[in-house]
């Protein structure tokens, strides 16, 4: 019989999802969950948010300081150079069904761009500077282009092609919408393209980095972590707060609906996280920004049903560390702008693509792949059946 020993040993070191239990070093970001807090590279997600640029902040994520101006101007001109894409990719995008969700769409182009831009199988080495420069641009800048083009071929409508006179924020609305943003619009979706870009070791950049360390490359890496961002306990969070918030439909209905959540012991979308226990920093800014949009063109009553939750969680969810994440007020902001639900995923996609590749860079070389154990609880010393005697 196998001896079951070192398994009952073990199980006092298990701990479900991995939590708290460190998987990497990094010096990408940090946070503190306790205090509300999140920095990239040392600098506080406030003072990014409020004097940078998402591709200011992309630089700094990928280098590990801020650019000069010269630098800057550079990265910026790399990206805007290389954001078109393939008609292949386009091409293929015209196969997908139009009911297809705009995540799974963005994760099956990324990978097919990898058989475009073919990256070194043999990572035993050390790549070169502009190899690895190249991927970090190519997908940063495409990513945008992917997401639009698919919003628009799936109604039917041509995509429009990118131009390398607007920023990274102006051009991704100019390609959806077919308008230029407003200053005040493209100032909101950049500062949500910051607060996005980076969080650490979460589900999709662990996913993005298993992948990763077996030698995959970077294509299938990102394309890896955009399928673990789709899921409704990640990315696809900010999704569920709308329909949560046009289920109730009314800030008449909102303390019974809290109270019939509360008593039978459910989920509110967007309260909770798994790393802060107090008001996320990022929904902080992100209802900033609402609030400022509102002085332009009005508050919803979205916003209000919002607000009385989060109202109503302090006094009962606050207590525990149950407060609004990120995803709790972003997609009312993407709303306000028009811009459509099933989108919302993938425009965090599109920010969070500087962070995974942060990481990707920052553990190329390792040569190390994740192969985590488990316990197994299964049956032990158990004899062959033959199968007329079952």
């Amino acid at each position: 019989m196998v001896d079951s020993q070192n398994a009952e040993d073990s199980i006092a070191c298990f701990s479900p999802g991995l939590a708290g239990i460190p998987v990497a070093e990094s010096a990408v970001s940090y946070v503190d969950g306790k205090k509300g807090y999140l920095e990239y590279r040392g600098i506080d997600i406030e003072q990014l948010a409020e004097k940078s640029s998402f591709e200011e902040s992309s630089y700094l994520l990928l280098y590990g300081e801020l650019p000069t101006a010269k630098e800057l101007k550079a990265f910026d001109e790399k990206l805007k150079h290389h954001r078109r894409i393939k008609f292949r990719i386009r091409d293929m995008m015209k196969c997908f069904p139009e009911s297809a969700h705009p995540m799974d769409s963005l994760q099956a182009t990324v990978a097919a761009l990898g058989m475009f831009y073919p990256f070194p199988t043999n990572l035993e080495g050390e790549l070169d500077k502009e190899t690895i420069d190249s991927v970090c641009v190519n997908l940063i800048s495409k990513m945008p282009t992917l997401v639009a083009a698919h919003a628009r071929m799936r109604h039917g409508d041509d995509p429009i092609a990118p131009r390398d006179d607007l920023s990274h924020a102006a051009n991704f609305y100019y390609m959806l919408t077919g308008d230029e943003p407003y200053p005040l619009t493209e100032r909101i979706l950049d500062v949500a393209f910051i607060v996005h870009a980076e969080h650490e070791m979460n589900a999709s950049t662990f996913s993005a980095l298993v992948t990763a360390s077996t030698h995959a490359d970077p294509y299938t890496s990102i394309s890896a972590a955009i399928g673990a961002l789709s899921g409704p306990l990640h990315g696809g969070a900010n999704e569920d707060v709308l329909h949560m918030l046009d289920e109730i439909g009314s800030v008449d209905n909102v303390e019974d609906y809290f109270n019939r959540k509360l008593a039978k012991r459910e989920k509110f979308a967007g309260l909770g996280h798994r790393v802060y226990k107090t008001k996320d920093p990022r929904a902080t800014l992100l209802q900033k920004l609402y609030v400022e949009l509102t002085e332009k063109v009005g508050v919803d009553t979205t916003y209000e049903i919002a607000r009385q939750i989060e109202k109503l969680s302090r006094s009962t969810l606050g207590a525990k560390g149950v407060c609004p994440n990120v995803d709790f007020y972003s997609g009312i902001v993407y709303r306000k702008m028009g811009i459509p639900t099933d989108l919302f995923t993938p425009i965090f996609a599109i920010a969070r693509v500087s962070g995974w590749l942060a990481h990707w860079k920052e553990q190329l070389g390792q040569g190390r792949i994740y192969r985590p154990s488990q316990i197994y609880t299964g049956k032990y010393g158990q004899s062959y059946v033959p199968v007329e005697e079952r």
